[in-house]
């Protein structure tokens, strides 16, 4: 028999509320490309895969293999640079015959990990983390964030710096730090500017340019074609000729924006915004359960990034990055990713307490009630 327990623990709503953003990409995929709903099937189906694979393994109790997996990352990581493929200009994957791995997506599970794990063994003191822990909690975020922008890959890079001093912030690190690393960002800004590829500040330039870009100019247009309530798929010209560039990934909101209109756009906004809060919402469970606080911590601040980007771009708020909207772009790597931390959530979730912290969650999860009474 199942223990209660898990059942009980297990947040039953997170599920809940990633399955519209699933249904809806699909139905917009589907209207576009069906060769690209082919693939993102399967998508789904390693997705949903990987959330029952990483569900069930026993994070609290593989410390070392945490680490392991954290280097076997930033191994890949210079492996990109000697044996790596290029494709768009940029080299971030590694192939293996027909199967191509970007280890910039695995290195971000890997980043969330080794600071929880940190964190749980060097909890921060009541005035925050001083120098010396701050230091070594951002070597393990610097080092796969210079190798990601080496690639060069300047929207993953940010991911991984925002996502990871955004995650020291809320866990705690002393105000002074912070106040210095500001300043020397300001000084510093001129160098880290000089030191950006000439597309990357081509980029900048588009953004606060008077006129944005072709690609920005057709997504506004295509958000403002929709109205208020939107449009039929067989009205929606903009995306249906071809006006809108890369409409099931980058620029999928826009897409959306044109069939579902402005109330449609309001409430895929309100839903992230709820989803993203619910997430955050589990740092508060336990304040000494320092692994469920970072994983939480790390997802939200994730979907954030992802979400205000991705939509900040589509309107010419934002550099066009290449950032895909979280659970709903097509494409595996950032789905799958996101499965799986969605997975590790769930099992800090349902195996948080005592009796659970040191066995193994399929023993504990098929444990009968007779034989826990014995």
């Amino acid at each position: 028999m199942i223990d209660r327990r898990i059942l009980i623990h297990f947040d039953i709503l997170l599920p809940l509320l990633i399955i519209p953003f699933v249904l809806v990409s699909y139905l917009l995929i589907g209207e576009t490309s069906p060769a690209q709903n082919l693939k993102q099937t399967i998508y789904i189906f390693v997705g949903l895969g990987a959330f029952i694979v990483a569900f069930f393994i026993p994070i609290r109790q593989l410390d070392k293999s945490i680490v392991i997996f954290y280097w076997i990352c930033i191994v890949l990581l210079v492996l990109v640079y000697i044996i790596g493929t290029k494709q768009l200009g940029a080299q971030r994957w590694i192939s293996f015959g027909s199967f191509s791995l970007q280890p910039s997506e695995p290195v971000k599970i890997a980043i969330i990990l080794l600071l929880g794990l940190h964190i749980h063994n060097n909890p921060p003191p009541p005035e925050g983390y001083g120098l010396k822990q701050f230091g070594i909690l951002s070597a393990y975020i610097l080092i796969p964030f210079v190798l990601i922008l080496k690639q060069p890959d300047l929207g993953t890079a940010l991911v991984v710096l925002f996502v990871g001093f955004g995650t020291l912030f809320l866990i705690g690190v002393n105000y002074k730090i912070w106040v210095g690393l500001l300043a020397i960002i300001l000084i510093a800004s001129p160098l880290i500017y000089g030191s950006l590829k000439p597309y990357q500040k081509k980029r900048i330039h588009d953004f606060i340019a008077e006129k944005p870009s072709y690609h920005v100019q057709q997504s506004i247009i295509t958000i403002g074609s929709g109205g208020l309530f939107g449009k039929k798929k067989e009205d929606s010209t903009q995306t249906q000729l071809k006006f809108l560039p890369i409409a099931t990934s980058d620029f999928i909101f826009a897409y959306f924006s044109e069939r579902y209109g402005l109330l449609g756009g309001v409430a895929l906004i309100a839903l992230y915004a709820f989803l993203t809060i619910h997430v955050l919402s589990f740092s508060l469970i336990d304040p000494k359960d320092y692994r469920l606080r970072t994983m939480s911590c790390a997802i939200a601040l994730l979907l954030f990034f992802y979400v205000v980007v991705n939509i900040a771009m589509t309107i010419g708020l934002a550099p066009v990055v290449g950032i895909p909207l979280p659970l709903f772009s097509y494409g595996g790597s950032s789905f799958i990713t996101f499965m799986i931390l969605f997975g590790l959530l769930e099992n800090l979730l349902a195996f948080r307490f005592n009796f659970s912290y040191n066995a193994n969650p399929l023993k504990v999860l098929l444990r009968s009630p007779r034989h826990r009474k014995a």
